[in-house]
């Protein structure tokens, strides 16, 4: 397995666009889901846990899925004994995880998942009943949002075409909403939250 990030890892978590960005996602999902302290959630593409520790604040447990090795070394070396992610290192869509989960989170991974039907089903299966989703990522762009586009597989989303395919998958409450802007110096690309709901 391929890690397009290993080299990236050691200083991911020093550009501030980044850790802001990630506490601005967190924000957005504390508005929009109600967080307990008895639900384990899942992040998917955790990286090095910039989203997944404002997650761990507010419930039971954080787990956190990567197929990058460095960057779940970075990760663990963040955690405590008060504050802490258990981490898979896998594909979950080759290889999905036999365990449910109250709810997923995620943070700029999904334009990295190249079968999003699948993915989609794979997560739905992954979820209790009334579990949720919250997925952020960008909105459509032009290709230009990376320097480098190896392992990226969508430019964005259009948020119709997405919604289709959650809804397919059979979640439903499904929202679309422009959480926060991201200015490079060429231009401006839009962030979205997507959250939805495993209704039984």
């Amino acid at each position: 397995m391929k890690d397009h990030f290993e080299k990236r890892a050691n200083g991911w978590d020093q550009e501030t666009r980044r850790t802001n960005g990630a506490k601005k996602i967190a924000d957005a999902i504390f508005e929009k889901i109600k967080l307990t302290s008895k639900m384990e959630v899942l992040d998917f593409g955790v990286g090095t846990g910039l989203l997944g520790f404002e997650i761990a604040k507010k419930v039971q447990q954080v787990y956190g899925v990567d197929t990058s090795q460095n960057m779940l070394e970075k990760l663990k070396a963040k955690n405590t004994p008060e504050l802490n992610i258990q981490t898979y290192c896998q594909d979950i869509v080759k290889e999905p995880l036999k365990r449910k989960f109250d709810g997923l989170v995620s943070s700029m991974t999904l334009h990295h998942v190249q079968n999003l039907k699948l993915f989609f089903s794979i997560i739905y299966k992954n979820l209790n009943d009334e579990g949720f989703i919250a997925i952020a990522d960008l909105e459509k762009e032009d290709g230009s949002f990376h320097s480098d586009n190896v392992g990226v597989f969508h430019f964005g989303f259009d948020e119709k075409k997405l919604s289709e395919i959650v809804t397919n998958a059979g979640f439903t409450h499904v929202k679309f909403e422009n959480i926060n802007n991201i200015s490079k110096p060429h231009k401006k690309f839009g962030i979205f939250l997507l959250t939805a709901k495993k209704t039984s």
